[in-house]
C-alpha cells in the first residue's frame, strides 16, 4: 500500500509504539525495579554495593549507570541517524533497539550482586534500547503527520503509553501482592520478563503500518560519520533560525531537570518516605503513587494540548515549568505518604504535558526539510547530554550531602534558568 502522509491508520500505529515501550519506563525505571533492588539488597544484608574497589549506595550507582547509558546513546545516535538518513532505514534501526531493550528487560530476571557488572550492563542495555529506539520513533512524526496533526498525535502517543503501562503495572501489582513476602522478589523478577514480552509483542503493530523509506544506497566510511557532519550542519543552520535556536537552549536546560526528576522519583519514594507512619506497605504505597502519576498524566497530556492551542506552545511550556519548580521545592519537605501522593498527582499533571508539548513544539518549529532525522537527532542528542549532566549532578550532590532531598532541591535552579530562556523565545508558532 502506498504511503500517504496524514493517514489516520499510520498515525495511530505510530502512537501505539508508546503503548508498547512505555512499560519499560514505568515498570523498570519507575516502579518495580527500584523496589526490587532495595528489597534485594536488604535480603542480602547489604547497605552498599562493591564496584571497582569502592562501596557505593545503590541509588547513586544506578544514577551513574543511567548517565553512562544516556552518554552512549548521545554518542552513537548521530552515527546511526546519519546512516538512517542516507539509507532511509530508520524503521530497521528502531526495530533493532526495540528488540535489544526488550531482551535486556527479560535478562534482568537474573540480576544479582554476584554478577554485578553483568547485571548493571543488562540494566544499561535496556535503557539504551528504549532511548535508542525513540531517536528514530520521534523522527517519524513530521514524516507522517502534518503540522496541525502533530500536537494531537504526540499527545495520543503519550496517553496510550500511560494507559498501556498502567495495565501491565496493575497485573504486576496483583502478582506481587498475591504471594507471601518471602516470594515477592521472585515475582518482581517475573515482571521484568513480562515487560520484555509486552514491548516486543505490541511493537509489531507499529512496524506493520509505519512506512519504510529504505533505498539501495551503499554505506561507506564517509556515510558512517555523516551523522556528526549533519549535527554540525544543523548547528550552523540554527544561527539563522532564532526561534528554534532559543527554544533548543531552553529545552536543553529544563529537560535536564525534568528527566532527572522522573528517573529518580521512585528511588526517592523508596528511600525518603516514611511509609510506616500511616501503616502503608511500601510496595503498595509506591506503586499507588506511580499509578496516580500515570493516570493523571493521561489527563495532563490532553489538557496541555488544549492549553497550548489557547495560549501558544511557548507560553504553555512556561506555565508547566513554573509548576515543575514548585513541585521540586515542595518535594524537599515531603515525608509522609499522603504528601507524597499529592506530589505524585502534581507530577502526573505536568509530566505528560511537558514531554508531549516539547516534542511537538520542536516538530512545528522545524524548517521545511526532508532531513527530519538529522534535526531530531540533534534534538535527542541535546536531551541525552542534558540527562547525563543532570543525573551526574544529582548523584554527586547526593553523595556529597548524603541526601536525595538536597539533590532534588538543587534541580530547581535548572527550571528557573529554563524559564528565563523560554521567555527569550519568540512566542508565535505558525
Amino acid at each position: 500500500m502506498k504511503f500517504k502522509k496524514g493517514n489516520k491508520k499510520t498515525l495511530n500505529a505510530w502512537a501505539f509504539y508508546d503503548w508498547a515501550n512505555s512499560v519499560y519506563s514505568l515498570t523498570i525505571v519507575s516502579a518495580v525495579f527500584p523496589l526490587f533492588i532495595g528489597g534485594y539488597l536488604k535480603e542480602q544484608h547489604l547497605n552498599k554495593i562493591s564496584v571497582f574497589g569502592s562501596q557505593i549506595a545503590h541509588v547513586p550507582l544506578i544514577t551513574y549507570v543511567t548517565a553512562l547509558g544516556f552518554l552512549i546513546v548521545a554518542i552513537f545516535s548521530p552515527i546511526l541517524s546519519g546512516i538512517a538518513d542516507y539509507k532511509g532505514n530508520k524503521k530497521t534501526f528502531m526495530r533493532f533497539f526495540c528488540y535489544m531493550g526488550a531482551v535486556a528487560c527479560m535478562l534482568l530476571y537474573f540480576f544479582s550482586v554476584t554478577h554485578i557488572y553483568l547485571s548493571l550492563l543488562v540494566y544499561m542495555m535496556a535503557l539504551i534500547g528504549f532511548w535508542g529506539s525513540l531517536v528514530f520513533y520521534n523522527s517519524y512524526l513530521p514524516d507522517i503527520a502534518y503540522k496541525e496533526q502533530q500536537d494531537a498525535t504526540s499527545a495520543k502517543g503519550f496517553a496510550l503509553g500511560y494507559i498501556g503501562s498502567v495495565i501491565l503495572l496493575l497485573v504486576n501489582l496483583g502478582m506481587i501482592l498475591s504471594v507471601p513476602d518471602e516470594n515477592k522478589l521472585q515475582i518482581m523478577r517475573y515482571s521484568f520478563v513480562l515487560v520484555g514480552l509486552w514491548w516486543f509483542g505490541f511493537s509489531h503493530y507499529t512496524y506493520k503500518y509505519l512506512p519504510d523509506f529504505t533505498n539501495t544506497n551503499k554505506v561507506t566510511k564517509t556515510i558512517v560519520f555523516n551523522g556528526f557532519k549533519e549535527l554540525k550542519s544543523v548547528w550552523q543552520e540554527l544561527k539563522s533560525q532564532l526561534q528554534l535556536k532559543r527554544y533548543l537552549g531552553a529545552f536543553f536546560v529544563y529537560s535536564m531537570a525534568v528527566q532527572t526528576v522522573m528517573l529518580v522519583a521512585a528511588f526517592f519514594g523508596e528511600n525518603e518516605i516514611a511509609w510506616e507512619i500511616n501503616g502503608i506497605d511500601k510496595t503498595m504505597g509506591l506503586i499507588i503513587s506511580i499509578l496516580i502519576i500515570q493516570l493523571i498524566a493521561v489527563l495532563g497530556a490532553f489538557l496541555t494540548a488544549k492549553l497550548s492551542h489557547k495560549i501558544g506552545n511557548i507560553k504553555a511550556l512556561i506555565v508547566i515549568n513554573c509548576i515543575w519548580a514548585v513541585i521540586c521545592v515542595f518535594a524537599y519537605f515531603v515525608i509522609t505518604p499522603n504528601h507524597f501522593f499529592i506530589t505524585a498527582a502534581a507530577v502526573g499533571l505536568v509530566m505528560g504535558g511537558v514531554q508531549s508539548l516539547s516534542r511537538s513544539t520542536y516538530a512545528k518549529l522545524l524548517p521545511q526539510t526532508e532531513d527530519t532525522t538529522s534535526y531530531f537527532s540533534f534534538y535527542d542528542v541535546s536531551e541525552k547530554i542534558g540527562i547525563v549532566i543532570g543525573m551526574a549532578i544529582f548523584a554527586s550532590v547526593e553523595i556529597i550531602t548524603g541526601s536525595m532531598r538536597s539533590a532534588i532541591l538543587f534541580l530547581v535552579a535548572f527550571f528557573i534558568i529554563g524559564l528565563i530562556l523560554l521567555y527569550r523565545v519568540p512566542k508565535k508558532i505558525e
